[in-house]
């Protein structure tokens, strides 16, 4: 398939501490199925390796620099990339769209009701096929929809994490909230879920404290073969 639409690469960031503000940076170091070396998200059981914003939502809405705390701002729409797209920056990595992320309340510190303004544009979340060294302004190019999608629902996520625990195995809370790319507080949410999916899903999900005889899965080959 032929490349799409080139973009730039504007600005580069990343974070070390939670709770800390992104640190810019003229190049990041990026590994293949784990993300920003040294980036507090870096995690090769994760669907949130990096996020990608779109320098529109910065100037239509005349944000501070990194207010929504991305990792690359590109010059172009990120609610537009397709979960599945392959996106080339530079020479050499290469990005899996996985999901657009959610424009959280937690945005409204920065300014009330800038959560419900943004929508989609808070950016996409990506994981890293192949890694490299990348630049601000570097190129990036739309490969296409090669990847499987993902659903931007995170019950949908969850339900397609579960279909994926080998037989004889089960997960535990706290991996499939890491796994479907939500936050450990949905955990609470996870009991009532899983049972109106069903005794098998029911089956496939405990707690940590859970006694139980089967060996516990974390995900492996997951983003291998979904």
């Amino acid at each position: 398939m032929s490349a799409g639409p080139l973009v730039r690469l504007v600005r580069l960031a990343s974070r070390a501490v939670k709770g800390q503000p992104p640190v810019s940076s003229d190049s990041l170091q990026v590994l293949a199925g784990i993300g920003i070396a040294g980036d507090l998200h870096a995690d090769a059981r994760s669907p949130r390796q990096l996020l990608l914003a779109g320098s529109a939502a910065y100037e239509e809405l005349g944000l501070p620099a990194h207010a929504l705390r991305e990792n690359l701002l590109l010059d172009t729409d990120t609610s537009c990339l397709a979960s599945g797209t392959v996106l080339q920056v530079g020479e050499s990595l290469r990005l899996r769209i996985m999901f657009q992320c959610e424009a959280c309340g937690q945005l409204d510190a920065i300014r009330p009701g800038l959560a419900r303004r943004l929508g989609a544009r808070r950016g996409v979340l990506a994981r890293v096929l192949s890694g490299g060294a990348i630049r601000t302004g570097d190129a990036v190019r739309m490969l296409g929809v090669l990847e499987q999608p993902w659903d931007d629902d995170w019950r949908v996520r969850v339900r397609r994490v579960l279909d994926a625990v080998p037989a004889e195995m089960v997960v535990e809370y706290r991996h499939l909230a890491r796994l479907a790319g939500i936050q450990s507080t949905y955990c609470r949410a996870f009991p009532r879920l899983v049972a109106k999916l069903g005794d098998g899903y029911a089956a496939k999900a405990v707690s940590a404290q859970a006694a139980h005889s089967l060996p516990r899965w974390e995900g492996e080959g997951l983003f291998d073969v979904y």
